[in-house]
């Protein structure tokens, strides 16, 4: 959600600056600008949409030594120019740029209006540019403004100021909203995310909250807010840069679908063993301490809570200890009773999402052991649990979540199969079982992918349909929830998905011919009852497009169109090898409908605020 970069150095800096937002474009956006120094003055240009209009109002400008860019996702104020970043004060001594949302920000702006500020933007982030400003006579340095500035500040935030009686350095600083310093030779470099860095540097400086930064060309200095000088060992990214392209791919999405074998077997790499056991080298847990849990909390939003549905069944199944899961935007609002002997589990695929951060919080006051299952490293999340699971997914660029999601459950499953060890609560053929069956899931995968040619012809019969139902019964009906998140995030097609047999209860009102029903049937203990379902969608001229596996001969003979996945002898683990077809055929029916689907409309890939 909105992106930050900058760079400072003797290169071409608004060339350097543009590339590196374009990096971030996967994260969302509606405007975007850029600040620099042109000849001896600070010069701001900024355009709603995208960063090509930017480019082109910016053609044949040039500026080396410090630029900082921004692209905005509308929070605050319509998306138009006025309300694109970067902002300044009226008289054009500071440029701010900014993630995030400054809760107070009215009480600030109209304390500053009664001293004679005037605004022109609708943001939250323009009473920064202001109250800097104001601090800059009184203090003894620029990064002394921006600190005390900060101190009146409520909400969220992550920032990079420049000043135009100061052109040899960016201040940053960071509360809630994630940010990074890269390291050069003669040069420095900032972002919000990793991926943009990566064409230049692997060595980054991860701030924390409360961390504020002073960037020169030849050296980083961290304090944090109350003034006191700290230090942020460096990072090495073991990503390469080829890594966060399409590599010649239409999009990321497909791309990111198709290396989910290779994602997969990244996860389980090195906790899979050849024995047949499960190791966690990265947690510091003692086999009493996974033995004293007796209930377990997952928390997350969006794809994630999906995968921690499929994480609750499991769970559920192997170690036989209640699983709650819950919308981390709704975990603080329930009144959630807190219970020792918990492990809270806190799934997001950026670790930055702020819902599932405000509620990890009040887990760790609870006394609640916490755990992040997270893909970027270093990310919030990751180091406020006690413990992280890195999912190894590599970047996702795509906002449509696949591959993490899948990593996701991977590491979920690993962790049912070892609790259920530890604990003793799987019989040892079974536990057996899923072990084999996690060390096949690359190449099943795989082969469920093969499916792509025949995915795409049926998008092509389907991609008209007005509204689409996603059913299942059991682990299903949670893979069929997603599967609708990804249609209706990427192709715009409303969705309806509740278990298939809810169906009479209310939701059988809205078939009618065109509308299409897409079953996924894994289970065999299921299947006569999702027969059912499907001849009621049947009967009143549905269209059918049946997932299931490759021993059904019940379900296809019904169906409109068939595909068959491989069979798994656990059924707990069918989710891996199901849901690649459900996003196959979400993104062609995406590229049919001609929508944007790395950056579909009104969504963003970290959420940041609340």
């Amino acid at each position: 959600m909105c992106g930050i970069t900058g760079y400072i150095g003797p290169r071409p800096a608004i060339e350097i600056a543009l590339d590196t937002l374009k990096r971030l474009e996967y994260r969302g956006y509606d405007s975007a600008g850029v600040a620099f120094w042109s000849g001896d003055h600070l010069e701001v240009m900024k355009r709603a949409g995208k960063i090509q209009h930017l480019t082109e109002l910016l053609n044949g400008v040039e500026a080396h030594g410090l630029a900082v860019s921004h692209t905005r996702w509308a929070t605050h104020g319509i998306p138009n120019d006025p309300n694109a970043h970067p902002h300044t004060d009226e008289n054009g001594t500071v440029a701010v740029v900014h993630n995030g949302i400054i809760e107070n920000y009215l009480e600030l702006r109209h304390e500053l209006g009664a001293r004679g500020h005037r605004f022109s933007s609708e943001t939250d982030t323009e009473v920064l540019a202001h109250l800097i400003e104001e601090q800059l006579p009184l203090c003894e340095s620029p990064e002394e403004a921006v600190r005390r500035a900060l101190q009146g500040v409520r909400g969220s935030y992550a920032i990079a100021v420049m000043f135009t009686e100061h052109p040899d350095r960016v201040v940053v600083a960071r509360h809630d909203s994630p940010l990074v310093i890269g390291l050069g030779e003669g040069e420095n470099f900032i972002a919000s995310d990793i991926p943009a860095l990566l064409p230049y540097t692997r060595r980054v400086i991860l701030l924390e909250n409360g961390d504020l930064g002073i960037i020169t060309r030849d050296s980083v200095r961290l304090m944090r807010l109350d003034g006191s000088p700290i230090e942020r060992p460096p990072v090495e990214i073991t990503w390469s840069a080829e890594a966060a392209e399409k590599g010649g791919h239409e999009h990321f999405m497909i791309k990111e679908i198709l290396e989910q074998p290779e994602a997969v077997r990244d996860t389980l790499r090195g906790r899979l063993k050849p024995n047949g056991g499960i190791a966690f080298p990265e947690l510091k847990l003692e086999l009493e301490d996974w033995q004293k849990f007796r209930r377990i909390l997952i928390v997350a939003c969006g794809t994630a809570y999906h995968a921690g549905l499929i994480g609750k069944f499991v769970l559920e199944r192997w170690l036989r200890r209640p699983v709650e899961v819950y919308y981390s935007s709704e975990f603080r609002y329930g009144d959630p009773i807190l219970q020792p002997n918990t492990l809270a589990l806190f799934i997001s695929q950026s670790g930055e999402t702020a819902d599932t951060l405000a509620a990890l919080r009040l887990c760790r006051e609870a006394g609640y052991t916490t755990m992040g299952i997270v893909n970027v490293v270093g990310s919030s999340i990751a180091r406020e649990c006690d413990h992280v699971l890195y999912t190894q997914a590599g970047p996702e660029i795509s906002v449509a979540s696949t591959k993490a999601y899948s990593t996701q459950i991977a590491v979920l499953s690993l962790l049912g199969l070892y609790l259920s060890s530890v604990n003793g609560t799987l019989p040892m053929h079974t536990y057996t079982e899923g072990v084999k069956s996690l060390m096949q899931m690359p190449s099943l995968i795989a082969r469920s992918l093969e499916t792509e040619p025949q995915v795409r012809q049926i998008a092509e019969a389907l991609y008209q349909t007005p509204l689409a139902f996603y059913l299942g019964r059991g682990v299903d009906a949670y893979v069929a929830m997603e599967g609708a998140l990804k249609i209706k995030e990427i192709a715009y097609v409303p969705t309806q998905e509740p278990p298939a047999g809810e169906m009479k209860h209310g939701p059988l009102a809205l078939i009618e011919p065109g509308v299409i029903a897409v079953f996924v049937s894994t289970q065999e203990r299921t299947r006569e009852k999702l027969l059912g379902n499907l001849k009621e969608v049947k009967a009143r001229q549905g269209t059918v497009f049946l997932v299931t596996t490759e021993d059904d001969d019940l379900l296809p003979q019904e169906a409109d169109y068939t595909v068959r996945i491989p069979r798994l002898p656990m059924e707990e683990l069918s989710p891996l090898v199901s849901i690649p077809v459900l996003q196959l055929f979400a993104y062609h029916v995406a590229r049919l409908r001609g929508c944007e689907i790395d950056q579909p409309r009104n969504l963003a890939k970290s959420v940041t605020v609340e």
